[in-house]
């Protein structure tokens, strides 16, 4: 059975948090005389440092009460809090499964925290046989899933049976979960307490300059991050670009549609060339791409000034290609039609 003290470092259930001159005080005030802040200037005073308002318009979109949110320096803050909230170094281990996103393996790096890479199969799932192997290991403390995954783009299967089966945190990255079809796994935070779920407002959102992960967890484990995050890790600026982002529903869902509907069209159109040998299905807003020579193929494209990601280091011959607008898009399909009819190298 799941016991969070169990899970958590002993150090960390210790710890006492950083006490800022905004978590003494609440209430409404037109004199702050306490944090030793610059009385002049427009950005002379602190952030919220649990973004309540954002937090607020968040729990009406996801239809989540505020106490199950966290807010990270994007998604990435967020993954390194885990490991150290949850991983002795030297000590404790953590899973994820390859290919995947790949600060998995920078932050269990950083933490000193063995990461064990499962791939997946052929279809790009998770192999449960081999999953079963570890799941006893009383040192392997935390999983990771990106659903959908990057790079692959795919929806992964099987993650409620893993959450029943494991006794450490579950950590479901959703980063691209607003392009897909599937329900998030937010709404099963009050069946599974050992449950995280990673989303962001860097992709669906526009908002990548900005840095603004969310989790979703139980009210426990919530706690125990805004223990032990940086005091002010979200900027004001970022938490205003935030909530103006989500306010702005209708534009999100407009530009998400037009995405999508670019993405088909890509699929369509780039299935045209000899030289792609399959487009893999994807739920997010980026396809996986085989070809007969993807380092030839990307390399074309960066001399006609057109950047995709070169993934053939991790899926053989493979390119990640993530939906521009109609007219990147168009652009990015008539350079690769130029390049099959000059060159008979790539076939």
């Amino acid at each position: 059975m799941f016991k969070l003290k169990n899970i958590v470092r002993n150090n960390i259930l210790n710890l006492k948090p950083y006490s800022s001159a905004r978590d003494e005080f609440s209430g409404d005030s037109s004199i702050f005389l306490d944090a030793n802040e610059n009385p002049f200037g427009k950005l002379n005073r602190y952030p919220d440092p649990y973004q309540k308002e954002l937090k607020k318009i968040l729990g009406t979109i996801k239809s989540i009460n505020d106490e199950n949110i966290f807010i990270g320096n994007g998604s990435d803050e967020i993954i390194d809090l885990v490991y150290r909230v949850f991983c002795t170094p030297k000590k404790n281990k953590a899973i994820t499964f390859s290919p995947s996103y790949g600060m998995y393996d920078v932050s269990a790096e950083i933490n000193e925290v063995e990461l064990i890479k499962i791939p997946l199969n052929n279809s790009f799932q998770i192999d449960l046989h081999i999953l079963k192997k570890y799941l006893e290991n009383k040192n392997i403390k935390v999983i990771f899933i990106c659903s959908p995954n990057n790079p692959t783009g795919n929806n992964i299967n099987n993650i409620e049976w893993i959450l029943e089966n494991f006794n450490g945190i579950v950590v479901v990255d959703e980063a691209y979960i607003d392009f897909s079809f599937v329900d998030s796994f937010i709404t099963k935070i009050t069946k599974y307490p050992n449950l995280i779920v990673l989303q962001t407002l860097s992709k669906a959102w526009g908002l990548a300059a900005a840095r603004v992960g969310m989790g979703f967890a139980s009210k426990e484990i919530i706690s125990i991050l805004n223990k032990v995050k940086p005091p002010y890790n979200i900027s004001e600026l970022n938490q205003h670009a935030a909530i103006d982002a989500l306010e702005n529903y209708d534009s999100f869902k407009k530009t998400k549609a037009i995405i999508i509907e670019q993405k088909n069209w890509l699929v369509k159109n780039l299935s045209t060339l000899k030289f792609v040998k399959k487009i893999f299905p994807s739920d997010a807003n980026f396809i996986l791409v085989e070809t007969t020579n993807a380092i030839k193929i990307y390399n074309y494209l960066v001399e006609n000034k057109i950047i995709t990601r070169n993934r053939h280091m991790v899926v053989n011959n493979c390119i990640r290609i993530t939906i521009g607008t109609k007219k990147e898009n168009i652009q990015l399909f008539d350079v690769l039609k130029k390049l099959q009819n000059e060159e008979n190298i790539i076939y």
